[in-house]
């Protein structure tokens, strides 16, 4: 033991680690919470962050808040970059942390699939950062457009790309359309929004593969309603600063021009969690044993989205969402818990995931879901949209923050209006001919019609 008192460290403040430390609430231990991060992020709705519906501040909560209340918690605000798990020490960038139980929940980061050089030109969504740089993207798109003299620019700078079509990228995909279409057709003189293109393009053949093939294709269907060009069964093989090259099945690449790239195709485990020596599936994610700890490792558990595990009941894969790493958190919690107060021997229980459904949304009273897992109610439309809107404000964290997202859902569903549209950084606008102010006749005739430049000459 570290000292009279067992210490359990737990790496990241996400839903794993939160509901890690909370199920140690009453155990006789020191648990020490560590994260590079002050804040708690709601990451599923981290996408309307990133296309102007909601600040950060909405969507994040500070870890010590959350856990001020429980007296055995400590946090620090330190990167993870190592364990030696021989020694039983977890190495920060600036320091090294002793435990007698770790648990990692450290989430994951974007898998480029060997290209890392494509992150710069296509920005992925998991981090606050992420999604301020992304909505400065999205937004500074329109105000280019808007001084944009030459036509082929213009098209280009107002195409946004979106690979991999999975909730994120589909949830993305159709917010963006929609801003464009309704929410931004006012606010410029001399272009129309609603003409700015959005594309989907995901290698495999149908857009939420994890969905029922009903819902799947309905979800398509909204898409393209919204205006979306969903392309399948279509593989990514370039991306640099003008634009993409995609490859359909048995076709020859088709080339893209594009000032907007977004990055939603898959995910990777970090370096911290290879650290450990244990072996890792082909996404650099921990293969568990079915307690959730590591192999021969049985005082280092791995949860969230790190963990790669098949459900002990149904034999499926357990997938990378908020609910299962709810449930990862408070299993292992509860295994800690149980072996500080009775001691080590007694064998443990295999983590069972209780899937309760899932959900995704393509637009205003637009989404689908499927409640229970395998055979369950498929729900389409504006219901499976209230009922999604009503899930992520129950998991939301905190009072303040369910009445504030509650609020400006309330106010952009009525109104299309979308109350963060902040650019923050660098908000120079590049321009390939900048068009010459010019007077205009009728400052309050809205934008030009549909099909027209807008632009009066240069």
């Amino acid at each position: 033991m570290t000292g009279t008192r067992p210490r359990v460290v737990i790496v990241g403040g996400g839903f794993g680690g939160l509901h890690a430390a909370r199920a140690l609430r009453r155990a006789a231990c020191d648990v020490v919470v560590v994260d590079r991060r002050n804040h708690h992020l709601f990451q599923p709705l981290l996408y309307q962050v990133a296309t102007a519906s909601l600040s950060p501040a909405q969507i994040a909560a500070p870890i010590r808040k959350v856990l001020s209340r429980q007296r055995n918690v400590e946090v620090l605000l330190a990167e993870a970059e190592s364990v030696d798990a021989e020694r039983r020490v977890l190495h920060l960038r600036d320091g090294r942390v002793p435990y007698d139980y770790l648990v990692l929940a450290p989430g994951v980061t974007h898998s480029y699939f060997g290209r890392d050089d494509w992150a710069a030109r296509a920005p992925g969504l998991k981090t606050i950062e992420d999604a301020t740089e992304i909505r400065r993207r999205f937004l500074l798109a329109f105000e280019a457009a808007e001084r944009e003299a030459d036509e082929p620019a213009r098209r280009a700078v107002l195409t946004f790309v979106v690979v991999g079509a999975g909730p994120t990228g589909v949830e993305m995909a159709g917010a963006v359309a929609e801003i464009a279409r309704r929410g931004l057709v006012r606010d410029f003189r001399r272009i129309d929004t609603s003409s700015a293109r959005v594309v989907l393009v995901e290698h495999g053949d149908r857009v939420l593969g994890s969905f029922p093939p009903d819902l799947s294709a309905r979800a398509r269907r909204d898409l393209e309603r919204l205006g979306v060009t969903v392309i399948t069964g279509a593989k990514v093989t370039a991306i640099d600063a003008s634009g993409v090259e995609y490859t359909p099945a048995g076709a020859p690449p088709v080339r893209l021009e594009a000032g907007n790239i977004l990055w939603a195709a898959g995910v990777r485990g970090l370096p911290l969690c290879a650290s450990l020596g244990a072996p890792l599936d082909r996404a650099g994610r921990v293969l568990v044993n079915p307690d959730l700890s590591v192999p021969g490792r049985p005082e280092v558990f791995v949860i969230g989205d790190a963990a790669s595990i098949s459900d002990a009941r149904s034999a499926r894969q357990v997938p990378g969402v908020c609910p299962a790493a709810m449930q990862m958190g408070r299993h292992a919690g509860r295994i800690i818990r149980d072996e500080i107060r009775r001691g080590p021997g007694a064998p443990r229980p295999a983590f069972r995931y209780t899937n309760k459904g899932e959900l995704a949304t393509i637009g205003r009273a637009r989404a689908v879901g499927v409640i229970g897992w395998g055979i369950g109610w498929h729900l389409k439309g504006f219901v499976a949209w209230a009922l999604w809107a009503l899930v992520h404000i129950t998991y939301l964290i905190g009072f303040r923050s369910r009445i504030l997202v509650m609020i400006d859902w309330m106010w952009s569903y009525l109104f299309f209006e979308r109350g963060a549209r902040l650019i923050t950084g660098d908000s120079t606008v590049p321009l390939r001919h900048a068009r010459q102010a010019e007077p205009s006749a009728d400052r309050g005739a809205g934008p030009p019609p549909a099909g027209t430049t807008g632009l009066g000459g240069t």
